[in-house]
Order: structure tokens, then sequence, then C-alpha cells
């Protein structure tokens, strides 16, 4: 889908045609569009096939006057997918006069942005365009690793009374997201400070201001990230003893009920043998089998209570 847009008075307005200024959204497009894309504007087909590449990282490349930018941007894909939160590749171009973005998915960010909700964004300036997607990376990475902190407090607890594996896989789940986060942070954050010494953001200090602020942020990001990796990947080691020495009390218990149980189940079977026994003739000796057999079965109850295994 190609969609054209573009900042006006009124705001980020969507336009039919190409112009000066403008901002053109490449979402998954197809092999017809992409071919026809390329013969108007003249840009290689490599930049368009290279931030739909899924695995492709974060990087800079030039040609022909042409600037591509490749930026690793976060991506939820709900609780029950196998890695809750991965990274996409998101391409920006730098064309002549014209802002182009390509993306595998219709993005967050791009959405947000294409709102005109962001401060200063203008698609006349297309290196503040680019600062604002930086940003916008960068928020939104600080803001699943909250989410993540917050998923793993809530299983933290549910963990602490479980005898499964269930919650111990899902752990696994956010150890899978974290690192992708950190590698994609790492590499945004290197691909960010080979922009800043090529000074492309020199031109205007604000810019370079701007630039400083996502390095900031970007840095805290990858902080965050190693720090909740570390203590992730500390708290499963943690639960899986928990787990299995719950899961121990839990057979302990049963073994001290099942002899307790035992005890009552041997007396009867003694006084239930066909060969003469104490009180053979006597007129209460099932009552005082039954009560011998509840008393002992009290006695040893009352030990294995105070040896902590009930």
């Amino acid at each position: 889908m190609i969609t054209i847009r573009k900042s006006t008075e009124f705001g980020v307005q969507k336009i039919e045609t190409l112009s000066d200024g403008a901002w053109v959204q490449l979402t998954d497009p197809s092999s017809l569009e992409m071919e026809q894309f390329n013969q108007e504007l003249e840009i290689p087909k490599d930049f368009i096939t290279y931030s739909l590449d899924l695995d492709e990282r974060a990087r800079i490349e030039k040609e022909n006057g042409n600037l591509l930018i490749v930026l690793r941007v976060p991506q939820f894909q709900g609780e029950s997918a196998d890695i809750p939160y991965t990274t996409v590749p998101l391409g920006i171009v730098l064309s002549h006069k014209l802002i182009i973005t390509v993306c595998k998915l219709d993005h967050e960010i791009l959405q947000r942005l294409s709102k005109g909700i962001a401060r200063g964004f203008d698609t006349h300036k297309p290196i503040r365009f680019l600062l604002h997607i930086f940003h916008a990376a960068a928020d939104e990475y600080l803001l699943y690793l909250r989410e993540i902190n917050k998923s793993v407090d809530l299983l933290e607890d549910q963990l602490e009374q479980s005898l499964r594996n269930k919650e111990v896989l899902k752990l696994l789940k956010y150890q899978k997201s974290l690192t992708y986060f950190t590698t994609a942070l790492k590499s945004n954050s290197r691909m960010m400070t080979h922009l800043q010494n090529s000074r492309l953001f020199d031109q205007h200090p604000e810019d370079q201001d701007l630039l400083d602020d996502v390095l900031t942020e970007i840095g805290q990001a990858i902080e965050m990230t190693e720090i909740a990796s570390g203590i992730l990947s500390q708290m499963m080691d943690a639960f899986a003893s928990i787990i299995s020495n719950n899961l121990n009390v839990v057979m302990k218990f049963l073994a001290s009920i099942t002899i307790i149980l035992a005890l009552p189940t041997l007396i009867a079977s003694i006084y239930g043998m066909n060969i003469d026994l104490p009180l053979d003739s006597y007129p209460h000796a099932f009552g005082v089998t039954l009560g011998l057999s509840i008393a002992i079965s009290g006695i040893v109850a009352i030990v294995f209570k105070k040896l902590g295994w009930l």
C-alpha cells in the first residue's frame, strides 16, 4: 500500500500526487507497486527490499544521492505469541525533496506521526522528520520495557506457589524479547552514532540537541534492557528451584499421609488372619482394635507435624 502525506497549515494531510516536501509511506508494497514506484522516483530497488527483510539490521547506505537508513523498531505481537515483543526493520529514504518510509507493517510509530501530533513535525524538514522517528522509536522501546517489567512482576507472584512449568516458560518468552531488544538497540545506537559523526545534523543546532536526546534515551533503554535481562535470567534459575522445592513439599506431604493411612490397614490386615490372636474371645475386640489404630495414626501424625512433614 502506498500513502502520500504532506504537512500543510491544517496539519498533516493525505494527498493524491507526489510533490516536493511530501512523505511517501510504503506499507508491505506488492511487486507491481514497487516497480511503479521505482520507475517514477528512480529509487534503488534494493532500498525497498532491504527495508522489507525482517532480518535486516540497522544500517546506512548511500546511492545516487539517496540516503537509506534502516532502523529496528519494537513490535508487540500479543501475549500468546512465542515472542510477545520483537523488532522489525523500518526503512527511511531521504531522496531529493521527498521522504519515503518502508515497513512490512503499518507500524504504530508511523501511525502517530501521520496524525501530526509530534511537536515540530514537518514533512518539509527531512532531517527533523528522521529525528522524530528516532525519538518515537526510543520512547516505544522504553514503553514496552516497562510493560515487560510489569508482566514479569505478575508472573513472580504466581511462581511463588506454582508447581508447573507454565510460568517459567512465560518468563522464557520475555527473556527472548529482551534479547531481541538488546540486539536491536545496540545496532540502532551504532547507526545513530555513525550518522552523528557524518555531520548530517550539524545544519541546525536544535537537530543536534534532539539527536543527543535520542542517543540518551537509547542508552537508557539499553541499560534497562540489560538490567531486566540479567534479573530475569536469575529469576528463571531461582524459580526453577522453587518449583522443584514446592513439588518436594507436596510429595513429602503425600508420603506422610500414605504412611498414616497405612498403619490402620496394617493392624486390620493382622487381625484379619485366620489364626489365634489376642482378644479373640473379648466382646469389645473390634472397638479396642479400632481405637488402637486411631491412636497409633494420631501419634504418628503428631510426630510428622512436629518434623514439618505435614
